[in-house]
């Protein structure tokens, strides 16, 4: 279990980035507060949940400040009979709150069956006066399609899975800015990809 706390000032930028890769329970509760107008908070997240495993993230930001702005972008993907992932996304603009502006995100892919995934983005506003807020959610299985329209272009079926899931968790692992780590990143999910079935 880890727990991560980030209090922002006035005109401040926070930007969190969260992966979880392996471990049979884990449990990762960023927090996010402002004690100043005008900070921005970004919190970027990935996990790859095997057999077995349950990876859990809570994330809870307080708007409790006027003029601030978050960003919530987490994915996941599942692989195989009893991998399980929870993902709480709380966002609350309190009354004082004017001007927030704020977004959430969570996307998961299943790519065996017996995989699940709850998630649960939640908005709690107190006020009409806000720039913008939004959250969503999907679910959904490895597109089939995607797979078979590579594979009919010479590309072998194991390389086409890698592919759409590097695809797939792009937009957060680009975020890092720092070529090294990324790629050690993508070929820890291409080694997590290689044991789905063994």
């Amino acid at each position: 279990m880890a727990r991560h706390h980030a209090v922002l000032g006035r005109d401040s930028q926070f930007n969190s980035y969260t992966i979880s890769i392996g471990g049979s329970l884990v449990r990762i509760l960023p927090t996010v507060e402002y004690s100043g107008p005008g900070a921005s908070a970004e919190l970027f997240g990935l996990y790859f949940a095997t057999d077995g495993q349950h990876l859990e993230h809570r994330i809870h930001v307080d708007h409790n400040v006027a003029n601030a702005k978050s960003r919530v972008n987490y994915k996941g993907a599942l692989a195989g009979e009893k991998a399980r992932t929870v993902w709480f996304g709380d966002v609350y603009i309190r009354k004082i709150a004017e001007g927030t502006d704020t977004y959430e995100l969570n996307r998961n892919l299943l790519l065996t069956d017996g995989a699940r995934a709850d998630s649960v983005p939640n908005l709690e506003i107190e006020t009409g006066e806000i720039v913008g807020a939004g959250h969503a959610s999907t679910t959904g299985r490895f597109d089939d399609e995607q797979l078979f329209y590579l594979c009919s272009r010479g590309i072998s079926p194991d390389v086409a899975r890698r592919l759409v899931i590097r695809g797939f968790f792009n937009e957060i692992v680009s975020k890092l800015t720092n070529e090294e780590i990324e790629e050690r990143l993508m070929n820890r999910i291409d080694l997590e990809l290689g044991m789905v079935g063994k």
